[in-house]
């Protein structure tokens, strides 16, 4: 049950092009954050629901400064994520969340000092050479999907220290942003470019933001503690691959050999990663 619950979190990650696609009525600024401010309303209100809107009253002032941090990172990778979707470049979208493994790894190095072993070295030049290859290919560094892998990859190390449940943490986030959210919404409404309230369906179309975001991180935080790390590590990869595929059988966004070169270096660096952490994460036979 657990495997389902990981891949229908990362499945719906895949598709969120298919969805954000058609707010393209919005600025990326308006949807970033009409996200922000309906996550959040939800997110409240599941917390009241189920009794645990109190573990927000507990947060330290310290968890507080680490879920304004999340927050910012969050709303980064949202942002740019929504304008690249938009902006028809979901094949650089994808291309952040391929990085995206190798980018934490780079971080723990440089961040924490781990020490890397030789295939680890391995697949992070593999990456490196492949950012090379697609920055020639794009003619300029593909930002969106730098961006996107360090965004995420920011989050992912703030969220290992923050001491606070899928839930409320999002909330916790969501606070944190809702007052810049909210004079995004005010400044859009007073210059007359907002489009909430224009019409039903675009109401309702940037309301259920909220939902849909919230949904893949339960089946996530449901997931989590059910599935193994490594099992965990391979499904994410779901989420990139639906990604290209959207962008390039349904958005016909260009993919000359160049670029597929690019793609294949890190597929083969990602494989390397995944099947030397596979390696190591079997039980040793006893002796």
């Amino acid at each position: 049950m657990g495997v389902a619950f990981g891949a229908s979190a990362f499945f719906v990650w895949g598709m969120f092009p298919a969805f954000f696609g058609l707010l393209t009525f919005a600025t990326p600024v308006e949807v970033l954050a009409e996200r922000i401010l309906w996550t959040l309303v939800v997110s409240m209100l599941l917390l009241l629901v189920t009794g645990k809107i109190r573990e927000l009253r507990g947060i330290d002032a310290r968890t507080w400064r680490l879920a304004a941090a999340a927050s910012l990172a969050l709303s980064i990778n949202w942002g740019v994520y929504v304008y690249g979707v938009m902006s028809e470049q979901v094949v650089q979208c994808a291309l952040g969340y391929f990085i995206n493994p190798l980018v934490t790894v780079a971080f723990g190095v440089l961040i924490f000092r781990e020490r890397l072993r030789r295939v680890q070295w391995l697949a992070l030049g593999l990456g490196a050479t492949a950012v090379i290859v697609l920055t020639i290919d794009y003619g300029r560094p593909p930002w969106i999907a730098l961006i996107l892998a360090c965004s995420f990859a920011t989050y992912g190390l703030i969220k290992k220290v923050i001491r606070l449940e899928a839930l409320p943490g999002l909330a916790a986030e969501g606070i944190s942003a809702a007052p810049f959210a909210i004079i995004a919404v005010v400044v859009l409404a007073l210059t007359g470019r907002a489009t909430f309230g224009s019409t039903t369906a675009h109401s309702a179309l940037l309301m259920i933001t909220g939902p849909v975001t919230l949904v893949p991180l339960l089946f996530f935080a449901l997931a989590a503690p059910r599935v193994p790390l490594s099992t965990m590590g391979i499904l994410q990869y779901l989420t990139p691959a639906l990604q290209l595929t959207w962008g390039v059988a349904v958005g016909h966004e260009p993919m000359p050999a160049s670029r597929w070169a690019g793609f294949a270096l890190i597929w083969l660096a990602l494989a390397i990663f995944t099947i030397d952490a596979l390696r190591r994460s079997r039980p040793k036979p006893s002796s």
